[in-house]
This record gives C-alpha cells, sequence and structure tokens, in this order.
C-alpha cells in the first residue's frame, strides 16, 4: 500500500476544502486534499455565483485577494421586480458583494494552491474513511491501494459525501425544515438580461449569472411538479410573464428540480473529524448563503487547527462546533425569513391570501424603513 502521513486530511475540492487547504498551507501546515472526480469536472460545475462582503473581505485578509480575479463579472447588478414593476434596491455603501461564479472561484484557489507546492489528488476514487476516534485516522482510496494518515480529518464533500456518513449515527442529531415547494433549476447559455428576482402571483423567479454567456434561471413550482412539464417554450414564457418584462432566451443545458430544505447536523465534528459547508448543513438557495457559510466554517476551522499546530492548544478545536453553529443558525434564521417572505408575498395559492398580503406589508417595509433596510443589508452582505 501507497501510504502517506500528513496533518490534516481534507476530503473534498469545493469552496470549503480548497480554501482550508490554503489558508493551512499558507501558515506552514501540511495537508492533503483528495476530491474524487477529475479535475476538468470540478471546474466546470456550475454553482452558486455570489461570493458576499464577508468572503470577499476573508480572502483580502488571508492575502488571497487573487482568487477573486479573472472572469468574475463585477458589473452584474441584480434587480427587483413585483408584480412587474421593478424596485429600487439600497445594498449600502459597505457591501462589496461581487458576482463571481463558483467554478472561477473554484479554479483559482485550485491554481493557488497547486502553485504554493499544495497536494492535491484529483480521481481519488473509493475513498473511505477510518480510525476517527483514534489518534490517528486514515483515508484511503482507490480500491484501498492507497491511504492517507493524518492527525485530523476536514469532511468538505457535501451533502451526500462519505464523510458525515463515517459519524456513528447515535453520534449527529439531523434538524431539517422542508419548505413546501420547489424551484425548477435551469442552465441556460445566454447572458442574464435582467438580472435578478421577481416575485409576482404566478410565483417566484429568478435569472442569476454564471458567467458571461451563462445564466441560472429559477421558477417557483409544485413539490409534485416533473421536468417533463416544463418544456423550453414554457420555461421561456413563464419567465418573461413573472418579470413582466422580456427575458434573453437561449440554448438550455440542463434542468432540475430543487425541494427547497434548510439542513443543520449537530454537532459538527467526532473525534478526529470536522464536518464542513454541505456536509454539515444545507441552506435554500434564495437566501445564497451557501458559500458564506462554507467560507465561515473553512476560516474558522483553519484557525483552530493553527492554534493548535503553532501554540499546542486544541481549544479552538474543541469549540468548532460551539462556534461554527452559532453563526450557522443566524444564517438559517435569516434564510427561513427571506424564503418564505419571497414565496408567501407571490402565490396565494401556497400560503393563502392572508399570509401574501403580511409579506407583501414587510417587503414594503424594506423599502421604507432605514433600520429595517440596514439589517437586511447586514444580513445580505454576510456581515451580520
Amino acid at each position: 500500500m501507497n501510504e502517506t502521513t500528513t496533518s490534516v486530511v481534507i476530503i473534498g475540492a469545493g469552496v470549503a476544502g480548497l480554501t482550508l487547504g490554503n489558508f493551512l498551507l499558507r501558515n506552514g501546515i501540511d495537508c492533503v486534499i483528495l476530491e474524487k472526480h477529475r479535475r476538468e469536472y470540478v471546474e466546470q460545475r456550475q454553482r452558486a455565483g455570489t461570493i458576499d462582503s464577508f468572503g470577499v473581505r476573508m480572502f483580502r485578509e488571508w492575502g488571497l485577494a487573487e482568487v477573486l480575479e479573472g472572469d468574475r463579472i463585477p458589473e452584474a447588478e441584480g434587480g427587483f421586480w413585483i408584480d412587474g414593476e421593478e424596485m429600487p434596491i439600497e445594498t449600502g455603501d459597505d457591501n462589496e458583494s461581487i458576482f463571481c461564479p463558483q467554478q472561477v472561484l473554484v479554479r483559482n484557489l485550485t491554481d493557488v494552491f497547486l502553485r504554493a507546492g499544495g497536494d492535491l489528488r484529483f480521481e481519488a476514487a473509493d475513498i473511505t474513511l477510518d480510525g476517527i476516534d483514534d489518534r490517528r485516522p486514515v483515508v484511503r482510496y482507490a480500491g484501498n491501494t492507497r491511504a492517507v494518515f493524518g492527525d485530523l480529518v476536514a469532511g468538505c464533500d457535501g451533502d451526500r459525501g462519505i464523510s458525515r456518513a463515517a459519524i456513528p449515527p447515535d453520534a449527529l442529531t439531523r434538524h431539517s425544515h422542508e419548505y413546501g415547494y420547489a424551484w425548477l433549476s435551469v442552465l441556460a447559455e445566454v447572458p442574464a438580461k435582467p438580472s435578478g428576482m421577481a416575485i409576482h402571483s404566478r410565483g417566484l423567479a429568478g435569472v442569476i449569472s454564471r458567467g458571461a454567456t451563462a445564466s441560472r434561471l429559477y421558477l417557483q413550482c409544485r413539490l409534485d411538479d416533473t421536468v417533463d412539464q416544463w418544456p423550453d417554450d414554457r420555461i421561456w414564457s413563464e419567465l418573461a410573464a413573472r418579470f413582466g418584462t422580456p427575458v434573453a432566451s437561449g440554448p438550455i443545458v440542463s434542468k432540475q428540480l430543487v425541494p427547497l430544505r434548510s439542513v443543520v447536523h449537530t454537532p459538527m465534528h467526532h473525534g478526529r473529524l470536522y464536518l464542513l459547508g454541505d456536509a454539515a448543513h444545507i441552506v435554500p438557495p434564495m437566501s445564497a448563503k451557501g458559500i458564506h457559510l462554507a467560507l465561515h466554517d473553512a476560516e474558522v476551522f483553519a484557525r483552530a487547527a493553527i492554534h493548535r499546530y503553532q501554540r499546542n492548544d486544541p481549544s479552538l478545536l474543541d469549540e468548532y462546533s460551539a462556534t461554527c453553529l452559532r453563526h450557522i443558525w443566524n444564517y438559517q434564521a435569516f434564510a427561513t425569513w427571506i424564503t418564505d417572505l419571497m414565496h408567501n408575498a407571490g402565490d396565494p395559492t401556497y400560503a393563502g391570501e392572508f399570509r401574501k398580503q403580511v409579506a407583501r406589508a414587510e417587503l414594503q417595509r424594506q423599502f421604507t424603513s432605514p433600520a429595517a433596510n440596514r439589517l437586511f443589508s447586514e444580513l445580505t452582505a454576510g456581515t451580520n
């Protein structure tokens, strides 16, 4: 067997894993990142596209501002429509959020990590994790022919990864909330014009940029809808109806139905294994806080690991889960509020006319109350 020994084994080369790897490497802590997919696949996955002010400032503070460069879209501005009328949006003078397609961020983080001599192993198939309760856990892959031993294991491999599954079921509690509606999520080869979100009696709609020539389209739909019920022509006509303005159309690459949910697994570590990002929690896409929470986890864990190795003090690792969860529940509260608000304000057949009018009143408050708008701006920017 081919064996390697390192300080931290990171499973998953997404945003959380690569950010953590770069933070550790820059502070003299060796690590190995294992990723089951090919590099080309990882760098082409079309996912979230917003890095909020927290993320932008975090990368700058850690000396990694360059990962925000490249083909990001700083000039893209999001709009907000209610019943076809575009509403004014105040983002605040200190909002530094940018549109940066996730595949761009992942590619840049990969380049920086490898350039600094980082050990990143793609196509690490059949990953298994053993000994997380021991002093030296081991991560095996490639049919158990290769093994990486480490002091700590960071599970950054998403909701369906092997990391969380390695924790005994009775040691983990799953907290979840189902919202009762779904989004038809569509990837199209077309610029986002218009770009933003629309509330309409027909339901919520969204057009979000994923690059200069790619957009992610969202349409609120029923949980029992099927993709076959949404041919291309219906998608484009429904978007135009909900925005109340023509929407640029083009080739559709993929479609999927996404039931909206929130999930939190507690605690976020067991033994020598620590969960980061989607491996520990899920937020609905309406909140746009998936990347934010993944980056926050990575920074908290990086500081704890650095504290452990540079000062021989594991106290921050012991507090990792509690530290992260305070922040996670704060943004789950925001995610629940904004998701219910935006959907209730539209189609009344989901929650009734009373809830629709209450949601409309709450929305109006965001445009008329400086205090309400300030709190919303803080949460949107990720600085609350």
